[in-house]
């Protein structure tokens, strides 16, 4: 069940949008017009990342309850409680608000539940005992949205419930909380329904801080506890990145402000972090966060508890930062190791088990809950099929879906919402808890909504490149237009071009297992380059002499000089179809 990929080539900038954006250079007019930006005025704005909508936190529904009950707290010294998930968009989330609420002198403390003891959201035990520990106000980031039951138990117990999240709300009624604070609920007026949960909690510190009349005079007197949004962007990049926001309309404003503050950090855990991930904070891109940071501060919540994360992120002490920095690095390489074995695992039985299917799983007692999502997440990229991996309990299986565009793994999950514990997520991921007596009725069920949904569609990977290049156009100096699209990533992608009938000079594997290719490459100008493509090590063996490749343009820097490379995302032979 290996596919080719689709390439799709959009078509050329039209003759009118062409002239509209005459100011700029040949490639990035094309590239913004991919991107729907027609007229310099739209252009400008996107390149500036600049908000073109009214983001007023107080237009959400919910801003204002929230933000008056916060205040009554703060002001009467009540015990607050945020209580977070133990990914990184909630570990940001939740240093964020305990930050903004300690620098406005509440009595706040950060809760975020353990996944193996307490599973994911909201759960009664953990309000019963934050209740018991006198605490009077919870504010869930990135959590709660699908928890009526725990809402109500909130109140019954006489806990002040504020639920901020930013998953999508179940048909019907909402949680039954003090304020729901969540742009995907119904008539809601915000204007960006895409902030991830760290976005939400960021506008809640704007609400609150905007609103606080504090005196200038008050700062100059020393009052360094006050926090300022500046100082929280660093958390926003870091939690919209890692939950894979699309970096478009108010995230993309974030996390370009974000990632300037990273780079000029005070935040002694980010340094430490970098530190052991070796990479220069002051040249952080939203890449480094996917690929560097982000998977360390997932690692304790996926083997452990998320608190370590937390701790990072807030604590002052050079020495204590260093040794959790130390401690998620290890646990990051264990969960490596854990992955491989556990996708490799999952792969064999999903395969044995139904190898047409389209939609694979495997479930198993020994697969660790805290990485199934990552082992679904390969097995959805290696084959184009939604994809579940689940871990079995004594009485129930819990399971992380990863899907493709095709199919809507959360709206599958609530048309079996009658066999589910709990469930909930986006389109593209999910993860549910079922009663084993229920699971083979529940795979049986998501397979045939699978199979109605995919059978009449050609199930290949869709890679879409911004125009037909020649090399001889790939130069250093484009490095600089391209880096006005930052932060790129999910729903901005990075350039991509297309270059054919591309002559190899030479190539070889390189890195663990032979995975990956390393190419000399030349144009019909001689022009060459070196090209790096991830994942591709298996085109070695049988390496045509000249090939169409779709890339994208990158700096690569290795022992303190920097050179320019091609990084390939997928190659055919020459005169093969798109």
């Amino acid at each position: 069940m290996t596919h080719n990929k689709r390439w799709l080539i959009p078509p050329p900038i039209t003759p009118e949008a062409d002239s509209n954006l005459a100011a700029f250079p040949s490639l990035l007019k094309q590239i913004l017009f991919n991107r729907g930006y027609a007229t310099d005025a739209e252009a400008r704005a996107f390149l500036k990342a600049a908000a073109d909508f009214n983001t007023d936190p107080l237009q959400m529904k919910g801003m204002c309850e929230a933000v008056e009950r916060i205040r009554f707290a703060i002001e009467h010294r009540e015990p607050i409680a945020i209580y977070g998930d133990y990914d990184v968009d909630g570990v940001t989330a939740t240093a964020l608000l305990v930050q903004t609420l300690r620098g406005l002198d509440a009595d706040v403390r950060g809760y975020i539940p353990n996944r193996f003891e307490e599973g994911y959201g909201l759960n009664k035990d953990a309000l019963d005992s934050l209740k018991a520990d006198g605490v009077k106000l919870v504010i869930t980031v990135d959590c709660g949205i699908r928890s009526p039951d725990e809402a109500l138990h909130a109140r019954t117990i006489g806990l002040d419930l504020v639920i901020s999240d930013h998953h999508h709300p179940a048909e019907g009624d909402l949680p039954p909380a003090l304020a729901v604070i969540n742009p995907k609920q119904h008539g809601d007026p915000y204007p960006d329904k895409d902030l991830a949960g760290v976005g939400i909690a960021y506008k809640i510190a704007e609400a609150l801080l905007n609103g606080e009349k504090r005196e200038t005079s008050n700062e100059k007197q020393g009052n360094s506890s006050l926090v300022t949004l500046n100082s929280l962007l660093d958390l926003v990049a870091l939690g919209t990145v890692a939950d894979l926001a699309p970096l478009v309309g108010e995230n993309r404003v974030l996390v370009r402000r974000g990632l300037r503050q990273m780079r000029e950090t005070t935040r002694q855990g980010l340094f430490s972090l970098a530190a052991v991930a070796e990479l220069t904070l002051s040249k952080v891109t939203a890449m480094n966060i996917g690929f560097m940071l982000g998977p360390r501060l997932n690692a304790a919540g996926r083997l452990k508890e998320a608190l370590a994360a937390f701790e990072l992120l807030t604590t002052n002490d050079v020495f204590v930062a260093g040794q959790l920095a130390q401690q998620l690095d290890m646990q990051n390489r264990e969960r490596q190791r854990i992955t491989r074995e556990m996708q490799s695992q999952a792969e064999a039985m999903a395969l044995a088990d139904d190898p047409d299917a389209y939609l694979l799983f495997a479930a198993h007692e020994n697969f660790n809950s805290g990485v199934v999502g990552l082992a679904a997440s390969r097995l959805t990229e290696t084959y184009y099929r939604p994809a579940i991996v689940a871990a079995r309990g004594p009485e129930e299986t819990r399971g992380s879906c990863r899907s493709i565009p095709e199919f809507h793994i959360t709206d599958a999950l609530d048309q079996c919402a009658d066999l589910l514990v709990r469930h909930g997520g986006h389109a593209a991921a999910a993860g549910f808890t079922v009663r084993n007596e229920n699971l083979s009725e529940l795979v049986a069920r998501l397979k045939a909504l699978a199979k109605e949904k995919l059978a009449e569609t050609d199930l290949r990977p869709t890679v879409t490149a911004d125009a037909e290049v020649s090399l001889t156009q790939i130069r250093p100096e484009l490095i600089k237009h391209l880096s006005y699209l930052e932060p790129t990533g999910y729903g901005n992608p990075d350039a991509a071009f297309v270059a054919r009938n591309v002559k190899v000079k030479s190539s070889r594997t390189v890195g663990a297992d032979a995975k990956h290719l390393k190419l000399s490459l030349e144009d019909e100008n001689g022009y060459a380059h070196d090209a790096i493509g991830f994942r591709l090590g298996h085109w070695q063996k049988n390496m045509p002499p000249r090939v169409d490749i779709l890339f994208t343009y990158e700096p690569n820097e290795y022992n303190g000089r920097t050179s320019y490379q091609l990084n390939l995302k997928d190659i055919k032979k020459t005169g093969m179809p798109d």
